[in-house]
């Protein structure tokens, strides 16, 4: 072979050589390309971040994360939630599909039946937002509504089941509202994951179970309720795989149609047949009822503690403004150097409490109806006159409301109405910067009792009206009127540094809420803890006059020391679901180890 042939041989083996590197490499990279694309993303992996994330709680550490986090009183809430948010959806998206889950998976809570209140922060137009998405009272109501047959309140349960207690749900179209304003992603999109789950089943929580089993006499009362949570007479048991055919079938038309269907189309239809129809204690909900519902845009109310702004949600909600009278009364005791430790400051914060309530009860209301001094309550000249009756070193005698002159509100007199603790908390924060807090419910656990063929739960809201129209000639604020919203304790919250959001706070538990909120304020701000340590905080309660110690905790070792202050003293277990998110450098989740919450974030 000559010098010429063998150059020419070289070239071609060159050539195949370098043919077969290049085949080889674009196989290989096609190849690592369709094995990436098998692969779900790091959040997907669910079950490892899950018993990451669970492990940490338990530890009393938050969750951190860099873009985004999401906090709810659920694991599969979460995580859907999570799904969403880390698609490139938005806050008010996650909220969306968050809620669509908890009204599966956490029926007794909250749900389509049932009302909201969000406050959201919009980062593009650094302004605060809230909505009001209560329920109302039928147009048909009379004062006497929940009195009997000689004039005397009906007893709480007596009013409670059945279709008597059932305000106009507030909760789809806060949805839509939020959504229309402000959502990213296609709202058919949100429903994906709340459909799966009940067309193919998720598994019961042991707060379901455990709810079942003490409300089982009332849940049995109504035929479609008893076969959904008592199948065969047994209740659904912890672990079990639940399915709900028809609460799919109800968000399959709530994503095509919007929340028309529950205001003037076939669930309204559904909604006002189960709530007049049923035979021992009938509503008054009606077709008007419904199309005249509308979710209101309100004002927040915001009062600065210390260096740090405190905003949530105005009447109908008495949260923010009892939480700041609360925080403002207490604010010029050194807490922090009191510690958490100490019977004084919990004679402290525990009075400071009672004052609020007694302004709250005489003077908060729907401000659509009763002409509420928010600016009065809330002034600090106010509470600080408010906060001298605090210096005796011993519990607060006699508690009365203050004395606040302002237009009718003279004309008013103290009245209480209960709550009971149920409700669910959703907190969020989006890596585009929007942060949002929200409270929402069907007031007791199962609410009415009743359930709709749409395979939801239907509220007992008008039972946070007080009873009485009026009380030794006086009117009493929270009295019952047609389409008037009954006032509430939910206390969506989100604190501000230096006009930026810092906090994301929010809890379950009835007229408690308030405490719980103020406890874990606290605890983040004068005791510098982290948000699961804030969230997972021993309570003392006090609201009108006996103090409630957390049962097995720290803080029930200072039983003697305030009895000896002069107070009546309980130990009880609480029921809180702080779900708190921190914005600083990173983000830090925390959700109360009470509940069967978790904090998610990346």
């Amino acid at each position: 072979m000559n010098s010429l042939n063998k150059l020419v041989v070289l070239k071609i083996r060159i050539i195949i050589f370098l043919l077969i590197k290049f085949l080889t490499l674009i196989n290989f990279t096609v190849t690592a390309s369709q094995k990436s694309d098998g692969i779900s993303p790091e959040i997907y992996n669910l079950n490892l971040l899950m018993n990451k994330n669970l492990k940490l709680k338990k530890n009393g550490k938050p969750v951190i994360a860099n873009k985004w986090m999401v906090v709810t009183a659920n694991k599969k809430a979460s995580e859907a939630a999570a799904r969403v948010l880390h698609t490139g959806g938005n806050a008010i998206d996650a909220m969306v599909t968050a809620q669509l889950v908890l009204g599966l998976v956490e029926p007794e809570s909250s749900g389509l039946g049932g009302g909201a209140f969000l406050v959201y922060y919009e980062k593009k137009t650094k302004k605060l937002i809230t909505l009001d998405g209560r329920e109302t009272a039928p147009l048909e109501v009379k004062p006497d509504h929940f009195l009997d047959n000689k004039g005397k309140p009906l007893t709480f349960f007596e009013a409670v089941v059945g279709g008597k207690s059932v305000g106009v749900p507030g909760t789809p179209a806060l949805l839509e509202k939020a959504h229309q304003k402000w959502g990213k992603k296609k709202w058919e999109a949100l429903f994906k994951d709340a459909i799966q789950l009940a067309e193919k089943g998720f598994p019961v929580s042991q707060k379901l179970s455990s709810s079942i089993k003490k409300n089982r006499k009332s849940l049995k009362k109504y035929k479609t309720t008893q076969n959904y949570f008592l199948p065969l007479g047994k209740g659904l048991e912890y672990g079990n795989i639940k399915t709900n055919a028809d609460y799919a079938n109800t968000l399959k038309l709530f994503s095509r149609y919007g929340s028309d269907v529950f205001y003037s189309g076939t669930i309204g239809e559904d909604i006002i047949s189960t709530v007049r129809n049923v035979k021992d204690n009938p509503g008054k909900l009606s077709k008007i009822d419904l199309l005249n519902y509308e979710v209101k845009e309100r004002n927040p109310v915001c009062s600065l503690y210390r260096k740090y702004k405190v905003c949530g949600m105005g009447p109908p909600s008495s949260g923010a403004i009892t939480i700041n009278q609360i925080l403002g009364i207490v604010e010029r005791y050194d807490l922090s150097k009191l510690g958490y430790n100490n019977s004084e400051t919990w004679r402290i914060i525990g009075d400071a409490s009672r004052l609020a309530f007694a302004d709250r009860g005489k003077y908060i209301a729907d401000s659509d109806f009763v002409d509420v001094p928010i600016d009065k309550l809330i002034d600090k000249k106010y509470l600080k006159f408010r906060s001298n009756k605090l210096e005796t070193k011993m519990k607060i005698p006699e508690i009365k409301p203050g004395l606040i002159l302002h237009k009718e509100t003279n004309s008013y007199i103290y009245a209480n109405s209960l709550e009971f603790p149920s409700t669910t908390h959703i907190s969020i924060v989006d890596e585009y910067g929007n942060a949002l807090s929200m409270t929402s419910t069907i007031e007791s656990s199962f609410g009415s009792r009743l359930m709709t063929n749409g395979g939801f739960l239907l509220n007992n809201e008008l039972t946070d009206f007080s009873f009485q129209k009026e009380k030794k000639g006086k009117r009493v604020a929270n009295n019952i009127e047609p389409n008037k919203r009954p006032r509430s304790s939910m206390a969506p919250t989100i604190i501000f540094k230096n006009d930026k959001p810092l906090f994301i706070i929010g809890s379950p538990g009835g007229s408690n809420i308030i405490g719980y909120v103020v406890n874990s304020i606290i605890g983040l701000v004068d005791w510098k803890m982290n948000v699961q340590q804030a969230a997972s905080i021993p309570h003392g309660i006090n609201k009108f006059g006996t103090f409630y110690l957390e049962k097995n905790s720290k803080i029930s070792l200072l039983k003697n020391q305030l009895e000896k202050k002069g107070y009546k003293v309980k130990l009880r277990n609480f029921y809180s679901g702080l779900n708190i998110i921190q914005i600083k450098n990173k983000l830090f989740g925390g959700s109360d180890h009470r509940r069967e919450g978790v904090a998610i974030g990346y």
